[in-house]
């Protein structure tokens, strides 16, 4: 029989594991032989006790012995409620040993962001945004990496990680290739499901290869194993029985065997009829019967503990069990002395780990399990309490109140509530909720019980506003919102329905919830808040005369407050929208700002208004040519979420935009840049969103420009960017840039079916400014060949909303289209005209467009030469390669 040793000096449970240990050791070298080799990922799979730790354990004595440093970490069963438990373990301990100043220096700007996160600095006064502090968390990793190369990460138990951590590490996965770390992640198979479970499968898929999958040991190993511990005179049918009685798991095999030596049983055919017993006293019902024998302390001691989870100091353990010092550690000895308690080993030992752990998360899982389920509630309670009088703060005292009964305890509402603030302002909304939810079951007294479902739809507006709507309308419909509180869940429960795209029902609530209230600051903004997503609302006219009452309210309006500079910012976009003359758009939008510039409360990261409001009041600068203030905006909203860690919808929506005043410059090889940052931050977020419709039209629209017209279909066709369109306006005009499309490849037929479309979504709507919504320039030429007479009306409709317009740039695009129509002389003014509108205009280019056209038009060789440096410097490869064709033909040109 032959019998297989693991390597010297490694764990009893590494028996039959060589081809794994090899797989690590193959790692270990590949990440020490080159800095800047891509990092690598292991996942190993494996039931409780096949030797997942101890697998890990040899990983960081192989990584030690290279010069590795190795920053490790463990779930818990009874932790996963807590948020960034699983990251904290894996790098308080790196940066603890930091001086504060070096850790803000290693983390630059995430360290406002993810240090709350991590526990090292206390968090802002505005609730984190879960994304950021993700994008953090991978950057901190990042660069603490590159300082500790070469860095391997051990977590192990991944199953019972928090949510949190398993999003990050889902994140911090997928950027592993130019980044020199190998990540080695244990866990049970199935065991989570959910978002979870979700993380789980993305860190897996992200490792390449397939899981290493632990399996029982042989009989020949289980051999092997007995003897090496209990002497070679083992005899076989010992040795089989072992194997049978432990079904070849490592963990069981080693505690059997210690059982043995313990009893001092010979290992011989004749005493294998005993293993059975000690096999049992060793788990489950067995275990809990040799923690009772050991006595009523102890097992009060090992109760507490397993309440406790994680920092089991035998001071805490104290307080919870309620005995004194001396006794307590009388019984942490015995339970040491009876393998349940261990101390941490020093090598992988976290900062806040405590004196003991539990040899091994079977025998953590079977005492907690023990404890009668009314004494494990009530000890959940005194914990807390426990824990808070420590200083450890209500988030981490919250994971023990989720577990206890509710009983109309008002003070435990308030910790909770409490809670979920912590929760908040570190970036884990879902703790938040959970905390929320818990403190309902309780419930709170009826005069808090509206403002509990308030702050709990707060909590969820981000991450599920369909669950966000149902808990503020019952919010709502309870007493106990009063005054700005009750204006505030209107106005969330608005944006709740908006995200889930019912925005006609958003618009009928804040309309609804106006007209409960007398003239005042109050009724204002809600008026403001339901003329805002009227405004962005893309279906058919639902408030007749909503301009005109816009107008007239806008018109008592002198920007005095918040509400005043909204409703004056609403009516600058509606006057855009609307066509009206380019000077008034800017005069109300100018009037909004507070020497030039935002007023406070109304920043990018206010909360009171929303982003809504400010991409109006930028947008209208946009196509009014005052590109300056609109890109100054842009980039203010760009560093302002970037700066909070906000990246989320909110980041996408900026490199949205900032790539949208890239393209009205002309600068389209920036902007494509940044609508390909904000569609891959989109799609983060989730398809069919608003956001993810304004960057997939604004990177087609750009593509066309550049003459990548396959690259446009192809963006189109991988994004979804067909009909059904969103109920709000996306700018530019989705079924033009869609029917500019469908010309371009060719489509024609269908290009013209949805310009129509665009026709008549405008008509209803009364959307007259053709820079905005511009259909009829593009149908106008689609029909110049079959319908010229219709062409020619477009042409002439279009031109004359240009010059009430008044921009140089709407005058000069109607005058290209124009231009196209004709022929001859007339077609040469046309063409020169545009051409000396669109100089002036701040949009290069449409500039580079039309010297193009004149060039071809006039047959001018020069003209054509500054068109086509014109359109390589806008990066409009397509126009070059037009004008350059024209020049090497050369025929007529003068």
């Amino acid at each position: 029989m032959t019998e297989v040793r693991p390597t010297e000096a490694a764990s009893d449970s590494l028996w039959e594991r060589e081809e794994e240990v090899a797989a690590v050791g193959q790692a270990i070298d590949t990440l020490c032989a080159d800095r800047s080799s891509s990092g690598s990922l292991l996942m190993v799979r494996g039931e409780a006790g096949l030797g997942k730790t101890a697998l890990l354990a040899e990983t960081r004595r192989i990584a030690e012995r290279r010069g590795c440093t190795v920053w490790s970490a463990r779930g818990g069963e009874t932790l996963r409620s807590v948020p960034f438990n699983v990251v904290r373990q894996l790098l308080q301990p790196a940066l603890v040993s930091l001086m504060p100043e070096e850790a803000r220096e290693y983390l630059g700007d995430w360290y406002d962001i993810a240090g709350p996160a991590l526990g090292i600095t206390e968090p802002g006064e505005r609730q984190a945004d879960p994304q950021g502090v993700c994008d953090g968390l991978v950057a901190a990793v990042r660069r603490l990496a590159r300082r500790d190369w070469p860095l391997v990460l051990l977590i192990d138990d991944a199953h019972w990680a928090d949510q949190e951590t398993l999003r990050w590490l889902a994140a911090f996965a997928e950027r592993l290739d130019d980044l020199s770390v190998l990540v080695l992640v244990a866990r049970r198979p199935g065991e989570v499901s959910g978002e979870s479970a979700r993380h789980l499968e993305a860190i897996a898929a992200a490792a390449g290869r397939p899981d290493a999958t632990l399996s029982a040991l042989t009989p020949d190993a289980t051999a092997g194993l007995t003897r090496a511990t209990l002497g070679p005179h083992a005899d076989a049918p010992f040795c089989r029985e072992v194997w049978a009685v432990t079904g070849g798991n490592p963990y069981e095999t080693v505690e059997l065997l210690a059982k043995v030596q313990d009893s001092e049983l010979e290992p011989t055919e004749g005493a294998a009829a005993e293993l059975r017993a000690l096999n049992r006293s060793a788990r489950g019902g067995g275990l809990v019967a040799r923690l009772e024998e050991l006595g009523i302390d102890a097992t009060r001691f090992a109760w507490a503990a397993a309440i406790l989870g994680t920092g089991i100091s035998v001071g805490l353990v104290a307080k919870l069990a309620t005995m004194g010092h001396e006794d307590a550690q009388r019984c942490a000895e015995l339970l040491q002395d009876a393998r349940i308690l261990t101390e941490p080993d020093p090598a992988s030992a976290q900062a806040d780990a405590g004196d003991l752990e539990f040899v091994h998360p079977l025998i953590a899982s079977a005492v907690y399990n023990s404890i009668p389920d009314a004494l494990r509630t009530a000890m959940h309670g005194i914990a807390a309490q426990v824990v808070t009088d420590s200083g450890l703060g209500a988030a981490m005292a919250s994971r023990h109140l989720l577990q206890v009964h509710p009983d109309d305890d008002e003070e435990l509402v308030e910790q909770l509530r409490e809670a979920a603030g912590e929760h908040l302002a570190v970036g884990a909304p879902d703790a938040a909720r959970r905390c929320l939810e818990r403190a309902l079951l309780e419930p709170p007294v009826p005069e808090a019980h509206a403002q509990v479902l308030y702050e709990l739809g707060c909590a969820t507006l981000l991450t599920a506003p369909a669950v966000t709507i149902d808990h503020l309308q019952t919010a709502l419909a309870m007493p106990g919102l009063d005054g700005d509180t009750r204006v505030d869940a209107v106005f969330r429960l608005s944006q709740a329905l908006l995200h889930n795209d019912q925005l006609e029902e958003a618009v009928r609530t804040v309309e609804a919830e106006a007209a409960r209230h007398e003239q005042g600051p109050a009724k204002l903004r809600l008026q403001a808040v339901h003329f805002m997503w009227e405004g962005i609302y893309a279906g058919e006219a639902i408030s007749p005369g909503r301009s005109e009452r816009l107008t007239a309210l806008a018109a008592t309006c002198t920007g005095r407050d918040n509400s005043e500079r909204a409703l004056l910012m609403l009516r600058g976009f509606d006057a855009l929208i609307q066509g009206e003359n380019a000077e008034e758009v800017v005069e109300a939008c100018d009037r909004s700002l507070v020497n030039g510039r935002l007023a406070p409360g109304l920043g990018w990261t206010d909360t009171e208004w929303g982003i809504e409001l400010l991409l109006m009041l930028a947008n209208s600068y946009a196509y009014t040519d005052r590109l300056d203030r609109a890109e100054s905006l842009y980039n203010e909203a760009l560093r302002a979420y970037e700066s909070a860690g906000w990246s989320g919808g909110h980041l996408a929506l900026a490199h949205a935009y900032v790539g949208l005043g890239h393209r009205r410059r002309g600068r389209l090889r920036d902007a494509e840049s940044s609508l390909r940052e904000s569609l891959r931050l989109a799609e983060r977020v989730g398809r069919g969103l608003p956001l993810y419709w304004t960057a997939t039209c604004n990177l087609v629209d750009v593509l066309l420009c550049r003459g990548h017209v396959d690259e446009a279909w192809a963006v189109a066709e991988q994004y979804g960017f067909a009909p059904p369109y969103p109920s709000t306006i996306v700018m530019p005009d989705p079924r033009s840039v869609r029917g500019r499309l469908l010309l371009a490849v060719g489509r024609t037929q269908e290009g013209i079916n949805e310009l129509e479309e665009a026709e008549k979504a405008a008509a209803a709507r009364g959307h007259h400014n053709p820079v905005v919504v511009p259909w009829a320039l593009d149908l106008a030429r689609a029909l110049a060949t079959e319908d010229p007479a219709r062409a020619g009306r477009l042409a002439a409709d279009a031109r004359r909303q240009a010059e009430r317009f008044g921009t140089d740039t709407a005058i000069g695009e109607a005058l290209r289209c124009g231009a196209a129509l004709e022929t001859g002389q007339r077609a040469v003014r046309l063409a020169a005209q545009a051409v000396a509108y669109l100089e002036a205009s701040p949009c290069q280019y449409e500039h580079a467009a039309a010297r193009v056209e004149y060039g071809i038009a006039a047959r001018s060789v020069a003209e054509l030469n500054r068109g086509m440096a014109l359109a390589r410097s806008c990066g409009a490869d397509g126009l070059a390669a037009q004008a350059r064709d024209v020049l090497e033909t050369g025929r007529g040109l003068r």
